[in-house]
Order: C-alpha cells, then structure tokens, then sequence
C-alpha cells in the first residue's frame, strides 16, 4: 500500500509538471502563438528596463543635451509636436505619454533599431506599457500592465494573454535627426532628461552596436542582401511585406517615388541623410510603415518584397 501510495504522489507530481503553464520573467505564455523556446530572456527582469511614465518636456532650445546628429522619434498630432530622443529611449525603451489628450506608448528596441509609436488607449480605456524582459527575434516584448498581454513590438500584435492576436494601432511617427526635426518643428517639445531614473543619457549601453554586423541574440531567418544594420522602411498592406533600403533609395535622383504593391498605389517621401521616410496611399493617408534594421525586418518577413533602384 505504502508503494502504490508513493507511486502515485510521483505520478501526479510528474504530470502537473508536464501540464503546467509555461512562465518566463513571470508571463503566462500558455497560449503564445510563437514558439515559448524562441521567446528569450534579454538578462533584465520584467521592469528591469523602467518606462517612463511620467514624462516631462522641455522647449526646443533648452535641450542643450542634444546635437543635430542625434537620432529622436518625431510625433505630432493636431497641430503639436514632441520628439523623444534616442539616447533616452536606449536606456527606458518605452515612454508612455499623455499627448495633448492622446493617451500613446512611445517604443524602442535598441537591438532592433525599430522605434514604433501606438495608439494606447484601446477597449475603452487607457493602457500603461512595461519592458517584459523578454525578446523575440531579438525585438523587445511589450507588455500592457492592464492585462498583462505580451506584445511583438515589430508585429504590432499580441503573442500572448488576455489579448493574444489583437493588434496595437500604429501612430504615424519620424525617426529622424534632432536638427532635421527641429527644422521641421521649431516649436517642438523634447522629451527631459529629467526622468528621475539616474541614468547617464550622454552614454549608450549600446556603443557602436549600430555600426557592428553582429546581433546579440539568435534571429529566426538571416539574409546577406544587405548589411544587417541597413537602415530600412518596411510597409505591410493586405497580409504583405515590402521594404525600401536607403541604400537603394540613395540611388534616385529624387527624394520621393511612386511605387504599387499589393493592389495600392503608393508615394514614399524620403530623406536618405537623415534616414527617414513616410508612405502614403493614393488618397494621401499617411501608412503604418516601420523604420528598422534590415536584419530585423528580414527575420519577421523573410518573404518580404525589396525595393531595387537599378529596376
């Protein structure tokens, strides 16, 4: 009796081990739709990497912090506009601001190089957004603190929990130069270093990653097309994926192009020095397009589409 009692604690042990939901950094990933081998832990633990909740701004010329070459996601909205830039972004990841009366969630990944801005208000109400710790093909996993849904930061959807297969609302953005910005936006606000985290924002924890062919964590599917850290605008219409390398695009002799991808005519305006551009349809809307590394792009869409000057 003893025996069968014994061997029957063992087995119920073994199984509600192998039924058990898998966790990582503390998520339920029970029903992530990506393989929970391929989702990887970055080192820091969720929250390790603190957002930036409460942010403050500055006027343009009292951002004595930043040069013209420095790199800023652009945001304006009616009329208003802000740049967040890099060098705080690299150590925070995400600010999560009240723009004028629009709640957004500014990230990114400095190991993708993709900064995407949402639209953070959704199923009625606001959401706050935490760095998880965790990173699919190298691209940093969101998390809304609300539900707890972990959310591809380049696919823009979520790959677990309550809202798993939901996507995010991309907000149209610049990932630009400081002074091509403020050119732009005289009148423009600047995210303050005054974020009351400590951080040194006149270093980066990712010295020369950019200019480097290699990438800190493995990657699903690798091309050799271009240089890995190309920088790239990658659009998605209809289920589709089409990427326009500025490498290429330095090749024209015009800073914009007429293209037609999957049924729709579109105009990409473009700014090869500073790395920046914006796609539009035919009806002059402005497309959800993504700014990024090409090994990136490649490593979510390797059935991607490329755009060719020479063709």
């Amino acid at each position: 009796m003893k025996n069968n009692i014994l061997a029957f604690i063992l087995t119920s042990f073994v199984i509600s081990i192998a039924t058990a939901s898998p966790t990582k950094n503390g998520f339920d990933l029970a029903n992530s739709t990506i393989p929970v081998s391929k989702i990887l832990s970055g080192g820091p633990p969720r929250d390790g990497i603190p957002s930036i909740d409460k942010p403050k701004f500055i006027v343009a010329n009292k951002a004595s912090y930043l040069k013209p070459h420095d790199r800023v996601i652009g945001v304006e909205i009616n009329g208003k506009a802000r740049a967040y830039p890099i060098r705080i972004l690299n150590w925070h990841e995400i600010v999560n601001d009240n723009f004028y009366g629009t709640p957004i969630a500014v990230t990114y990944c400095p190991l993708c190089g993709s900064g995407i801005v949402y639209e953070s208000r959704f199923g009625g109400s606001a959401h706050i957004f935490g760095v998880s710790g965790l990173l699919y093909n190298s691209d940093v996993l969101l998390y809304d603190r609300e539900t707890e849904t972990l959310w591809s930061q380049i696919l823009s959807k979520g790959i677990s929990g309550k809202l798993v297969g939901k996507t995010l609302t991309i907000v149209p953005s610049s990932h630009t130069s400081w002074g091509a910005w403020k050119k732009r936006h005289p009148n423009t606000q600047v995210l303050s270093t005054d974020t009351g985290a400590g951080r040194n924002y006149n270093r980066s924890p990712y010295e020369g990653y950019d200019k480097g062919r290699e990438t800190y964590f493995p990657i699903e599917f690798r091309s050799k097309k271009y240089h890995p850290k190309e920088r790239v605008i990658g659009v998605t219409i209809n289920g589709k994926h089409k990427v326009y390398p500025f490498s290429e695009l330095a090749k024209l002799e015009n800073d914009s192009l007429q293209d037609m991808f999957s049924g729709q005519q579109l105009e990409l305006s473009f700014d090869v020095e500073n790395r920046d551009g914006t796609i539009k349809n035919s009806s002059g809307r402005i497309l959800p397009s993504i700014n990024t590394f090409w090994f990136a792009w490649y490593a979510f869409h390797p059935d991607t589409k490329i755009f060719k000057a020479d063709k």
